[in-house]
Parts: C-alpha cells; sequence; structure tokens
C-alpha cells in the first residue's frame, strides 16, 4: 500500500497550502493503508512535514487576534475529543464528525443566501462568541479524535470572509501549534513508534512536493474559486467520513 501513503502525503502538502478541507483524504489514504493507531500516528508526522512548508511560506499572512480568541475553546475540545475515543468505536466516531460537518456545511450555505438575498445584518457580540467558541470546541474534537480538523476550520475562515493568503496563513499556524501539542500524547499512547517515524521522514518529500504545488495552485485560482473549492472540500470530508 506504500502508494496509498504516497498519495495521502502529497495531498497533505497540497492542503497545508492552499484547500485545507482536502486533508481529509490523507486520514482516510493512511486509515487504508496501515492499522488505526499507527495510522493515526504517522499522519500526524507527516501534517507536521507539511505545517513546517506553510507557516513559514505564510508567516506573513495570519490574523493572530483570531487565533487567539480560538485557542481557549480549542484546548477543552482536545480533551473532549480524547475522552471521546475512549468511549466510541472508530466508525461511529467518524461518522459522527462526517454528519456534524454536513449540516455545517448546509447551514453555511443557508447564511450565505441570506446574506445575498438582501440580509447584510453583521452578527452581534453574543453571535461572534458563539461562533468563535463553536469552531474551537469543533476543530479541537475532531482534530483530536479522527485528524479531521480542517473542514471545521474551512468553514469558520469562510465566515470570517478573509483573503485566500490570510486563510491558509492562519489556517497553517492554528494546526501547527495542535499538531505539535498531541505529539506528546501520540508518543505516550504508542501511536507513533521509531518505524512510524522512519516512515514519516521518507514520506516527507512527497509532503514537501504537494507543498510546492499548493502554493502554486494559490497563486492561481482567483479568490472566489479559492471559497468555493474551499467549501467542496469541506462537503468532501464529511462524505468521506460518513460513508468512507
Amino acid at each position: 500500500m506504500l502508494w496509498l501513503t504516497l498519495a495521502g502525503a502529497f495531498i497533505v502538502g497540497v492542503s497545508k497550502t492552499s484547500v485545507g478541507g482536502l486533508s481529509v483524504l490523507s486520514v482516510l489514504a493512511f486509515a487504508l493503508a496501515m492499522p488505526t493507531k499507527e495510522s493515526t500516528g504517522a499522519v500526524l508526522l507527516v501534517y507536521l512535514a507539511g505545517d513546517l512548508v506553510a507557516t513559514v511560506r505564510y508567516r506573513r499572512n495570519v490574523q493572530w487576534r483570531m487565533l487567539a480568541e480560538l485557542v481557549p475553546w480549542v484546548l477543552p475540545g482536545l480533551a473532549l475529543g480524547a475522552w471521546f475515543l475512549t468511549v466510541a468505536d472508530g466508525p461511529t466516531l467518524r461518522r459522527g464528525i462526517g454528519a456534524i460537518l454536513a449540516v455545517s456545511v448546509i447551514v453555511h450555505l443557508a447564511l450565505h443566501r441570506i446574506r445575498h438575498c438582501g440580509n447584510h445584518a453583521a452578527p452581534g457580540r453574543a453571535g461572534r462568541l458563539l461562533g468563535t467558541a463553536g469552531a474551537g470546541l469543533s476543530a479541537g474534537f475532531t482534530t483530536m479524535a479522527a485528524n479531521a480538523g480542517g473542514p471545521v476550520m474551512t468553514l469558520y475562515l469562510l465566515a470570517k470572509r478573509v483573503d485566500k493568503h490570510t486563510f491558509v496563513g492562519t489556517a497553517a499556524w492554528f494546526f501547527f501549534a495542535i499538531n505539535l501539542s498531541k505529539l506528546p500524547f501520540s508518543i505516550a499512547v504508542g501511536a507513533i513508534t521509531p518505524d512510524i517515524a522512519r516512515s514519516a521522514l521518507l514520506l516527507a518529500p512527497a509532503v514537501w512536493l504537494g507543498c510546492l504545488a499548493g502554493i502554486r495552485l494559490l497563486r492561481i485560482i482567483p479568490q472566489r474559486v479559492f471559497n468555493g473549492l474551499a467549501l467542496a472540500s469541506s462537503a468532501l470530508g464529511a462524505g468521506v467520513l460518513m460513508f468512507g
């Protein structure tokens, strides 16, 4: 199944430097090629290889204030995801997260439709706080439980209507911090072993090749097309988790 892990690593690179929601396809590829625990560890290391490129490339395109607002809500989401892993089996967990993402995509489309029908009222302070709390908790939960936080963050940044470079830069630093925080836990539970680390190191060139492809893609696609691809990738991620 080497071709699956190579494809998954390449997709990680593309997603880290362009359309983030595509990363869920890499999770599926690794899950098909490796046992569940080992695949989560390998995916985490491969993600970090992509994070290194994305954070350096888009270091000037970060909304630090947005990240500061999210972080307090991400931490309890991570804890909830870790707890849920102990009480739910893998397929049930993935399908549940997929259903949540599907509902989120539908809500995003409905709100987008309302705005374009003439209701341009900005959400109040309570609404913004609720949106930030929901995004932080969901991103923490889904990334810990199924390495699938990308689509959640995608929907949040789309709702914020940031430009494509700020979108990628903010998401890159967000997940770099989260993935680093997950590293010691993954080592402690045996998801990352010396053999897994060596395998991930061999996959790093495929990740970096994907990063270069993603950087080029982001440079040439218009903002509107980027937004459409980002939303479509979130919908795809929901489908993969529910039916993959």
